[in-house]
């Protein structure tokens, strides 16, 4: 069994039908990895054409308790071997981040994601949004306007221009021939249509901005077959208290390095590597630098590989793993009485599908072992400055993979700025307190029994990347950020009409909350 290759393991798959998943490539690297998988195949009769860790997990469990022990020992204790393998698992890792010893951080991570990997099917995604629209029907709920709500199977049975209310998702968006806007609609219960005339032009306005799938409150009065409405209402997010540190520090937000990337800009990253070391600036910069004690990395470290057409012939470093150490070995020069919060982006190298884990010990191991670095999900909220006597403050962090979706298709958004106004499309999805509520927006990974990308927590502040364009804004007294890029315009971007703002920080005084962008080009040196 031993001198059976990985090869003859594709083989057998190959014969056999079936599909390999990605959890599986470590195994049949190794010799009792491949011995295990031969084993399952020459065995395997389910119905499931992508094979799995958790089938293979399955299978083993029931194949060692199914033999006389003497079969057990000539199999090397499958049991004994699963339980090491197990301890390699992405979800044992976050648990042994959670162990380093941290004292003196003042950071706390409120939700991440850490649920292991699984299959998937089509009825999932129905339970998802099932789940969201009950989340988001409770937000609404408490508004005294939709208070007195009724479901959609009850509007048939409504008398002409009574007025009614109702919270409904979104399920299609279309014009009449003279320009009015009719939503299809729908609950638990049915579907309906909804009408907004161009007669109430700020009301049409407000609707031309809505998007399939959110979840919203409707007022209006009844028809025949359809409800003519008069107002609409977003779950929103509340005006907060200004909250502010009794601590004279300061936070500091950097996103998309794009490591292994032609166009990285190394003099401007290393320009910013030793003002936050406090070997260059002004006396007064010097003294910020010492006061930085958050410093919130917001996806995309490396450039990756296969991100985007013909970006190989844009890479300087064509290996991921080297992209890995190359950041690595900038973010270990940071003075380790910060604390670096960092989640991952669309070119790091893992799943694209939201909400993303944090980045594995397998890319990154020195990130992992550093006491002051925290590997976050994507989104995740984390708190900082907490004491006993402040509550510290609450900050979302999302790298905006959702953000093209609505730069392209909200035409209020696009013909106001795009890409070049970022706290655009952050008030948007605060405003409908979901990070990618179009399906299609972004890629989901279906939870049954909750939304990750639904924005339960309101976050004092909301922190963010992906378009390279820094913004420092304020919403509702939630301070609005958008990370700069350490990268020149790619080829790409030029295509899609981007306009990046390389080497800019976007800096938070927590005991004020004044911000500020400061500038690491070459002609700000």
């Amino acid at each position: 069994m031993g001198e059976f290759k990985a090869s003859e393991i594709m083989n057998l798959i190959n014969e056999k039908g079936l599909l390999l998943s990605p959890d599986m490539q470590d195994l049949i690297e190794s010799e009792q990895g491949i011995s295990q998988v031969k084993t399952f195949l020459e065995n395997y009769s389910g119905d499931s054409l992508v094979i799995n860790r958790n089938l293979l997990d399955d299978f083993i469990k029931n194949y060692v308790l199914s033999f006389p022990e003497s079969k057990m020992d000539s199999e090397k204790n499958y049991e004994k071997e699963l339980e090491a393998q197990s301890q390699k698992s992405d979800f044992k890792e976050q648990d042994a981040i959670k162990k380093l010893d941290r004292t003196g951080f003042k950071v706390n991570i409120v939700t991440m994601y850490e649920k292991e990997s699984g299959d998937r099917k089509i009825q999932d995604f129905v339970k998802l949004f099932n789940a969201r629209f009950k989340m988001i029907e409770k937000l609404l709920s408490g508004r005294e306007q939709i208070s007195s709500r009724i479901s959609i199977s009850r509007l048939k049975n409504k008398f002409d221009r009574e007025t009614v209310s109702i919270i409904a998702m979104v399920s299609d968006i279309s014009f009449t021939k003279n320009g009015h806007i009719i939503l299809a609609v729908e609950d638990a219960t049915g579907s309906f249509k909804v009408l907004f005339t161009k007669n109430n032009p700020e009301l049409f306005l407000e609707a031309s901005t809505l998007t399939l799938d959110e979840v919203i409150g409707i007022r209006g009065q009844t028809a025949k077959d359809m409800l003519f409405a008069t107002e609409i209402f977003w779950p929103e997010v509340p005006i907060l208290d200004m909250k502010k540190s009794p601590d004279d520090e300061y936070a500091i937000f950097l996103s998309d390095f794009h490591f292994g990337s032609k166009n990285f800009l190394p003099d401007e990253f290393n320009k910013f590597i030793n003002w936050i070391r406090g070997e260059t600036g002004s006396e007064g910069l010097r003294e910020i630098a010492q006061k930085v004690k958050y410093i919130f990395i917001i996806g995309d470290l490396v450039d990756g590989v296969g991100i985007y057409p013909n970006q190989y012939n844009e890479l300087e470093i064509k290996d991921i793993y080297a992209q890995y150490r190359e950041c690595m070995d900038k973010i270990k020069l940071i003075p380790d009485d910060k604390a670096i919060i960092i989640c991952p982006g669309n070119h790091d190298a893992l799943r694209l599908s939201e909400p993303q884990p944090a980045i594995s010990k397998k890319l990154a191991p020195d990130l992992h072992e550093m006491k002051n670095v925290f590997m976050v999900s994507n989104p995740a909220i984390i708190n900082i400055g907490k004491s006993e006597q402040f509550s510290g403050f609450n900050v979302l962090m999302y790298h905006g993979y959702s953000f093209d979706y609505y730069m392209a298709n909200i035409e209020e958004i696009r013909n106001n700025g795009g890409y070049d106004k970022p706290e655009l499309i952050m008030k948007y999805l605060l405003k409908r307190r979901h990070l990618g509520p179009t399906y299609g927006s972004t890629l989901y990974v279906p939870e049954a029994e909750f939304d990750p990308l639904v924005i339960t927590e309101v976050p004092d502040i909301f922190a963010t990347g992906h378009i390279h364009k820094s913004c420092i804004k304020n919403y509702r007294n939630i301070t609005m950020i958008c990370g700069s890029c350490w990268q020149s315009i790619t080829s790409f971007q030029e295509k899609v009409g981007h306009h990046p703002e390389p080497c800019r920080v976007p800096i938070v005084h927590l005991s004020t909350r004044k911000m500020k962008i400061l500038k690491f080009t070459k002609e700000n040196a």
